[in-house]
């Protein structure tokens, strides 16, 4: 098997990089790598799909036809993130593959800060958007901290660069252990436009785990204000 493609850094911050169509094909295999910073609390999140030998190479936001037309927005990066019931209001940077296969997140020293996957859709075009942060830091509390207390109906507000603000309501949030993820439910750029929050939960661990699970809140496109 080989890894997906690196992404291109965006030279410019209204640049959409290319991103890999996270569907699931038979040919897929699901490599989930759950690797974190050790001592940090949280480093590294879920990791992405590898794809198979013979697999066709990823298709680019460019080549894709327009989101609008399959029922979405058309593609622009996350800038800021609000979830009222927890009170966080934070800004979304692009996050993509760290060395080891997984997905990256924005550096503890910025642990009030997210991290959009931009491997996954922009949040408002079909599929699932990724966004990732950490749970806590050598300091104290992080910017997904409480997380796990979202409830279902509670709201996500996303303002994209297009000034647009795409509204989710959350469906559930739960638990997994690292080495048993439900990739067909986070990954995927078919279907309705969705959002999944990653961050760590249950018991620290240590070492190259860090904490042993994943906390993953599962949301669905409830409005969309467009400019």
């Amino acid at each position: 098997m080989t890894s997906p493609p690196a992404s291109t850094p965006a030279a410019r911050r209204d640049r959409i990089p290319a991103r890999s169509p996270w569907s699931v094909p038979v040919a897929v295999a699901l490599v989930l790598l759950g690797v974190f910073a050790t001592g940090a609390g949280l480093g590294r999140t879920v990791g992405p799909l590898d794809w198979a030998a013979g697999q066709q190479r990823p298709v680019s936001a460019q080549e894709r036809p327009a989101a609008a037309g399959r029922g979405g927005l058309p593609a622009s990066r996350p800038v800021s993130l609000a979830v009222p019931a927890i009170r966080v209001t934070a800004p979304v940077a692009p996050v993509g593959q760290a060395k080891d296969g997984s997905i990256d997140v924005p550096p503890l020293s910025r642990h009030q800060e997210t991290g959009w996957y931009d491997r996954s859709p922009t949040p408002g075009e079909p599929g699932r958007a990724i966004i990732v942060g950490h749970v806590d830091s050598k300091s104290g509390p992080a910017v997904f901290y409480d997380l796990r207390k979202l409830k279902p109906g509670d709201r996500i507000e996303v303002t994209r660069q297009d000034r647009a603000v795409v509204v989710f309501t959350v469906d559930s949030v739960e638990h997994f252990d690292k080495s048993n993820l439900p990739a067909d439910r986070v990954y995927g750029s078919d279907g309705p436009s969705a959002l999944r929050l990653i961050t760590c939960g249950g018991a620290w661990v240590g070492g190259r785990t860090g904490y042993e699970d994943n906390v993953i809140a599962f949301a669905s496109l409830a409005d969309t204000h467009e400019p």
